[in-house]
């Protein structure tokens, strides 16, 4: 049952569009953008608590003025004045937290809404999910937050539109399980071409196509979103949509009542939504939980993935976090693993989940934290897969809202030893209710991002591995016999991995394929770009899966800066180099070189391969910036170098 839009409650908070504040009917002016930041900030994160440190970089950015706490009071001040009872701002040491308590919020609202939608779906409830839906989007009164700072915007937009197209493509599947192919295709086609690199929304305008009786137009936008995302990104269609694609050319594509079996729900799977008995990924059961019958009963969680064979090096980051995960003494409850794309971040982290597992005797969870698709998950979703495991008996009479099943995550913790281990991290934002809060419990993340909001959190660069580790590596796989036949070739394959393990193994993995093949011909096939991304195949550990997701969150003026230096000359590079190569200045490439590293997908040669802790307030810190770059050589497999005489 979808919950109404309580229009006469005595306040309304709205950031889907402008930032507004109703009171009994009548709209409260706020006349001035950081104001409505502050509101919106706070609006946001209701009922945790926001740093000062926080709220003013979201009002100023990196350079905020020494009057910022006096000014964030004021602000502060002015909206209580203005808003009334209605807004209870709380301070609390240094910052501030917002309880709504009766007053309704728009963004709320949709979530409550879109989540209902989702489930409807899910249960095959079409009708009630299509409703439910509608309902949601049309809680969207334009761009949200769009009159607040660029800081603010920047932060959180993507996570609201990230929610808003992914209620958008679930009612799309809704729509078309109940037939109404033929309504869709006018917003579909807006749709795709909006997003073209959408996968899913792809998918339901190739169902309305087809069901339309336009198999042919069908298969033309197959075409056309797999040049787009060969030609932007260098990778080829996901599963799904391969598999739709060829459900459409052989005419075997299921009639509505049956589409989720070639398109699956799109805001991303829930413990309901997968087949009953089939395993989730991430190392989480996704199984569904009717009361007393659940699985989980008698069990410890052990979601720990396989210790990772042939794990080399690493000597000194494996000492770090387990003295973290291990040590009582150190202060720091959570440890995180940064690196690029392929350092080794997960085997790194799932090889000290496995040696101290005997330290958490209560249970080890475990999840990837990106779908399959690229997008990340909600802490609502990942609180539901861990609390079925912690808390069986509940089967599926779980709370509704993210707040109460926070609160219920860290009752649950609160009296065990248990290690989280958060794999592939987006955001802070996405880790911050995950942090396992109990005195015996840590918490070991990984992503590319250095997370650096993530106060006390200490963290572990990966790096490159060594050249002796590297050969180590290979050896693991294909044997030293070969590899002592030809030194040489030997030394260029690895120059061209850069130490990089995932480059490695997959090399190493070509080269046990192909066992009549000299180490001197792989070689001449990278060196030439003869190495197609699509010829590496699939699997969980794709090199095109372990960066797509990087690339597409990349804004779009970064990605043809990253195609550009990962098809120039190998080695490492400078600003300058890179500023004549873009034909930039040097500072406007700085910038793009610094938010590549940021985003893990550019290496700074000569940064320090090792431990960095996190201040108190939340910043790393400071130093030099680095003054050389490389391109590491996954990134160069996604894009490789146009054949002769193409443009």
């Amino acid at each position: 049952m979808m919950p109404p839009h309580h229009t006469s409650a005595r306040t309304e908070f709205r950031i889907l569009g402008a930032t507004e504040v109703w009171v009994q009917g009548v709209r409260i002016p706020l006349t001035a953008a950081k104001q409505r930041t502050v509101l919106a900030a706070l609006l946001i994160s209701p009922g945790r608590f926001v740093s000062d440190v926080w709220l003013a970089e979201l009002l100023w950015g990196a350079s905020p003025p020494a009057t910022r706490n006096a000014q964030l009071y004021t602000y502060v001040s002015r909206l209580r004045r203005c808003c009334g009872p209605g807004l209870r701002v709380v301070r609390r040491h240094r910052g501030y937290h917002l309880v709504l308590g009766t007053a309704w919020f728009d963004w709320a609202a949709f979530q409550q809404l879109a989540e209902q939608g989702r489930r409807d779906l899910v249960k095959h409830r079409y009708a009630e999910a299509a409703a439910c839906l509608e309902s949601a989007l049309k809680l969207w009164r334009g761009p949200a937050l769009s009159d607040v700072t660029e800081f603010l915007n920047r932060t959180e937009l993507p996570a609201l539109e990230e929610a808003r197209l992914g209620a958008i493509e679930n009612r799309m599947a809704a729509v078309l399980a109940l037939g109404r192919h033929v309504a869709a295709l006018p917003e579909l086609s807006r749709l795709v071409t909006e997003h073209p690199t959408r996968e899913s929304l792809r998918g339901h305008l190739m169902v309305a196509l087809y069901r339309s009786d336009r198999q042919m137009d069908a298969l033309r936008v197959y075409e056309q979103g797999r040049r787009v995302l060969q030609e932007e990104l260098g990778v080829v269609p996901g599963t799904a949509l391969r598999a739709l694609h060829r459900a459409v050319l052989l005419e075997e594509l299921p009639g509505p009542a049956a589409v989720e079996a070639l398109a699956p729900v799109a805001s991303g799977p829930c413990p309901d939504a997968a087949p009953e008995g089939a395993p989730g990924r991430g190392g989480v059961s996704h199984q569904r939980h009717r009361g007393p019958h659940s699985p989980w009963l008698g069990l410890v969680p052990a979601m720990l993935p396989t210790d990772p064979v042939g794990f080399v090096g690493r000597r000194s980051e494996l000492a770090d976090v387990l003295e973290v995960l291990r040590g009582s003494r150190s202060g720091y409850r959570a440890v995180v693993l940064t690196g690029e794309a392929g350092a080794g971040k997960t085997a790194l982290a799932v090889r000290a989940g496995h040696i101290c597992r005997d330290d958490f005797w209560q249970g080890q969870l475990y999840i990837d934290l990106r779908r399959e698709g690229g997008g990340a998950k909600s802490p609502l979703e990942v609180l539901g897969c861990f609390l079925r495991a912690l808390i069986p008996e509940r089967g599926a009479d779980l709370p509704e809202t993210l707040d109460e099943r926070l609160q219920l995550y860290r009752s649950a913790l609160s009296r065990r030893r248990v290690l989280v281990v958060l794999d592939n991290v987006v955001d802070a934002r996405q880790v911050r209710p995950l942090l396992a809060s109990g005195p015996g419990c840590r918490t070991l993340i990984t992503g590319r991002r250095s997370l650096a909001s993530l106060e006390g959190v200490r963290g572990v660069r990966v790096g490159r591995l060594e050249a002796a580790e590297a050969r180590e590596l290979v050896v693991a796989a294909i044997g030293g016999a070969r590899l002592d036949a030809e030194p040489g070739p030997v030394a260029r394959l690895l120059e061209l991995c850069d130490g990089n393990p995932l480059a490695l193994r997959f090399c190493a993995a070509r080269l046990a394929a192909r066992p009549r093949w000299p180490v001197a011909r792989l070689v001449a096939c990278l060196e030439q770009g003869e190495v197609r991304p699509e010829e590496w195949g699939e699997g969980s550990h794709d090199p095109l899966n372990a960066l797509r997701a990087g690339v597409l969150e990349l804004g779009p003026f970064l990605r043809p800066v990253l195609r550009t230096l990962a098809r120039g000359e190998r080695g490492a590079f400078t600003p300058a180099a890179a500023a004549r190569r873009l034909n930039w200045t040097e500072e406007h490439a700085r910038m793009a070189l610094d938010a590549l590293v940021e985003a893990g997908l550019l290496g700074s040669v000569g940064e320090s391969d090792g431990v960095f802790v996190y201040p108190s307030d939340g910043h790393p810190a400071a130093h030099p910036a680095p003054e050389r770059y490389r391109c590491s050589p996954l990134v160069r497999l996604l894009f490789p170098r146009p054949a002769q005489g193409t443009p």
